[in-house]
């Protein structure tokens, strides 16, 4: 039984003097996937949910603005080169996270480009994986919105 939402209080998932941030949990709610700058930059990272044990490098270059796919099996992220990033994730059998390679897929036009350690959005993943929607904030003027569909997802 779980408790009301009233009874319900925050609790840390990484706990560092580092600076942790956008979290976003799992679709089967056992992973966050968040970024930290523990490196000296912000890396994403993967760690068990909600009682934290074992973390997981995702990124080599830099990262932000963390997204699972719907099914729990890629994770989205905008690379520090200025580019989005696709990486496969698997759950081993001593529930351990594998990390699959790094693809990058393209530039978004996003004003900017990734801003690690701000509050800002630049992107969504849709539920079935197929449509990507990137975002370019710049300021009150109207911009254009990139739709990009039908792309095929390295496998």
């Amino acid at each position: 039984m779980t408790a009301p939402a009233a009874e319900r209080k925050p609790f840390p998932i990484a706990n560092t003097p580092f600076e942790e941030r956008e979290g976003q949990v799992s679709p089967d709610s056992r992973w966050v996937a968040y970024q930290s700058n523990e490196s000296g930059r912000f890396e994403i990272y993967v760690q068990a949910f909600p009682v934290a044990s074992g973390k997981f490098q995702v990124s080599q270059n830099g990262g932000a603005q963390v997204r699972w796919s719907a099914d729990g099996k890629h994770l989205y992220y905008m690379g520090l080169d200025g580019r989005m990033h696709l990486v496969g994730i698997d759950v081993t059998a001593d529930n351990a996270i594998a990390v699959g390679t790094d693809t990058p897929l393209f530039t978004p036009r996003t004003a900017g480009g990734p801003v690690p350690g701000s509050d800002k959005q630049t992107y969504a993943v849709a539920k079935d994986g197929r449509l990507l929607i990137v975002v370019r904030p710049e300021g009150d003027q109207p911009s254009p919105l990139s739709v990009i569909v039908n792309w095929k997802m390295p496998r």
